[in-house]
């Protein structure tokens, strides 16, 4: 059987995941919120894409995708790490960002 993240070929599937996942642990309807992006820098180079959900009641949810080690670090409202999740296919970052 395979996993829904062993799926994830392109930014867009990972984009749509990364959503689907954060609205579930709060139990958020996706359609109803919106997720921004925010582009990491590590020496004025690009390393990968903050991911957020602010949801009601000052709730905020994250995901942060460190490209060079292809790996998503989730946390909860607390800003506590609740998932880590090592990804099966690489994303190319210069093919993510051209997106």
């Amino acid at each position: 059987m395979t996993s829904p993240e062993q799926t994830l070929t392109t930014l867009g599937d990972l984009r749509d995941f990364i959503h689907a996942e954060l609205c579930r642990r709060e139990n958020l309807v996706p359609e109803q919120f919106e997720m921004n992006e925010i582009e990491l820098t590590r020496c004025g180079r690009p390393c990968g894409l903050q991911f957020s959900i602010q949801g009601p009641r000052q709730v905020r949810l994250s995901a942060v995708w460190a490209a060079d080690r292809n790996m998503v670090y989730f946390y909860d409202a607390g800003g506590a790490r609740y998932r880590k999740l090592q990804l099966s296919h690489h994303i190319r970052y210069c093919e993510a960002h051209a997106a």
